[in-house]
């Protein structure tokens, strides 16, 4: 700590560039070590990348909090979470120019996730995060680096890096929630499911944009319709009751702003754990479960979309399609045959972000358009198939085209966010009201050729789109 003080006050008033000293060094603190990984060169530019580990003497954690993976996982999201709150409660937050004065650490949302913030193992604890070094304009204010590092730091640090410092129950609770949700989705595919809800979860988030649960009074409950009720064991939570949704082809109808796109966004991140109070930790679907859209101007690489849309006018294949901006058809297709290609199991779509003409054909508009004048071929001719042949599940939210009623095995009416199982009364409709398309699937499915993306073409620093 004291070559550390030393150090900021020899360069206190110096230009930016002396920060740079740091970079590479480690400082000893009581307790912990500090590591200066990268240091920036300008205060405007992304915060440095700092690292402090505690030796596990001194942190104390047991093993049995991180003896299985699934509890390594969690416990490093716990220890994330209380990193990012000291932050907020001790540091005095940004101070000179540009980002200077603060530290940060990527904070995490609802999910529990595996993080690369904290590595925790018998010997040590280690926490990776950010800081913006202090400057007045670009000269260094060092007095400032030094009341970041030496007085707010160490506080951080032992408030949570130290298992006695942390709220316990708080902790195992994250713990005993993260297993119960492993333990649910573990026991879907013995009972014949994709997905579960359990009774009493909250759905409804505040917004598009916060993933935090809607205010319980003013949310309603789920509840499952006794047709799929179903009981699942959890080693904390005891047995479980829920609606539990079947393998096969899901429709989830009914009107508009009653629930479902709801239902169909918490079954989306039901491939995930949730932490306690999300609403959503009784919500678990298959892990291999994708949500598919389309996505207009999407660039498409040597992509088998034959399935779904074959030869284009003037002879141009779709066997092995590229094109650097997709339409809403083409790219929906080839969102799922990636997916199929990845080992997706569930497929998770909503007519809302669906392309119409990818959807559906009706009668009509077959008896207009010819179907040797129509390259496409609409979702609802291939979507049993797609279990049939390959196993491949089907959860969608329709609300417009009863045509679907032909080829579902469970139908889902949601009624002011509550659901009603439907199935039978589907088929008498489809029965007493047949539509009088025909398929226009004209075969097998067939097989989904294994392509291997040369990694050089994914730059996760581009954003979404410029891949």
């Amino acid at each position: 700590m004291q070559r550390l003080r030393q150090l900021l006050s020899r360069i206190d008033g110096k230009g930016y560039k002396a920060y740079k000293e740091l970079e590479g060094k480690s400082f000893s603190f009581p307790g912990f070590e500090l590591f200066f990984y990268h240091v920036q060169g300008d205060p405007f530019a992304a915060p440095s990348q700092l690292a402090v580990r505690m030796p596990q003497k001194m942190a104390g954690f047991p093993a049995d909090l991180y003896c299985t993976r699934v509890r390594s996982v969690a416990l490093g999201d716990f220890i994330t979470r209380a990193f990012h709150k000291n932050i907020g409660e001790i540091s005095r937050g940004r101070r000179g120019s540009g980002k200077g004065g603060a530290f940060s650490i990527d904070r995490p949302g609802q999910e529990v996730l595996e993080r690369s913030s904290v590595a925790v193992s018998d010997t040590h604890v280690e926490v990776r995060f950010f800081a913006g070094l202090p400057a007045a304009g670009r000269r260094i204010l060092g007095r400032e680096a030094a009341e970041m590092f030496l007085d707010e730091l160490p506080l951080v640090v032992e408030n949570s890096l130290i298992f006695k410092r942390l709220p316990q129950d708080a902790l195992y609770r994250h713990l005993h929630t993260v297993e119960d949700q492993e333990a649910m989705r573990a026991q879907l595919a013995e009972k014949g499911l994709v997905a579960f809800v359990a009774d009493g979860s909250i759905l409804p988030r505040r917004s598009g944009v916060d993933q935090r649960p809607l205010d319980p009074a003013r949310a309603v409950p789920f509840k499952a319709p006794p047709a799929l009720a179903v009981e699942l064991a959890c080693p904390h939570r005891g047995r479980v009751r829920g609606m539990g949704l079947p393998a096969g082809v899901t429709l989830i109808a009914g009107g508009g702003y009653h629930g479902k796109s709801t239902l169909l966004r918490a079954l989306e991140r039901g491939v995930y754990n949730h932490i306690p109070g999300d609403g959503r930790e009784g919500v678990v679907a298959d892990p291999l479960a994708l949500k598919i859209r389309a996505e207009d101007g999407r660039r498409v690489e040597k992509v088998d979309i034959s399935p779904f849309i074959g030869d284009l006018p003037f002879g141009r294949s779709t066997r092995s399609f590229s094109t650097e901006e997709a339409s809403g058809s083409t790219s929906q297709a080839a969102n799922i045959i990636e997916g199929l290609e990845a080992g997706a199991r569930v497929l998770l779509m909503d007519e809302d972000t669906s392309a119409t003409n990818f959807m559906i054909r009706d009668r009509r508009m077959q008896l207009l358009v010819a179907k040797d004048k129509e390259p496409i071929t609409p979702f609802v001719d291939r979507v049993r198939q797609l279990y049939r042949e390959r196993g491949v599940s089907t959860i969608l939210v329709i609300g417009g085209s009863g045509d679907y009623f032909d080829v579902a095995d469970t139908v889902i009416v949601m009624e002011s966010y509550l659901p009603r199982e439907a199935t039978a009364a589907a088929r008498q409709i489809a029965s007493r009201c047949p539509t009088g398309r025909r398929s226009e699937a004209g075969g097998a499915f067939g097989e989904v050729r294994r392509r291997v993306p040369l990694p050089g073409s994914i730059d996760p620093y581009k954003g979404p789109g410029q891949n």
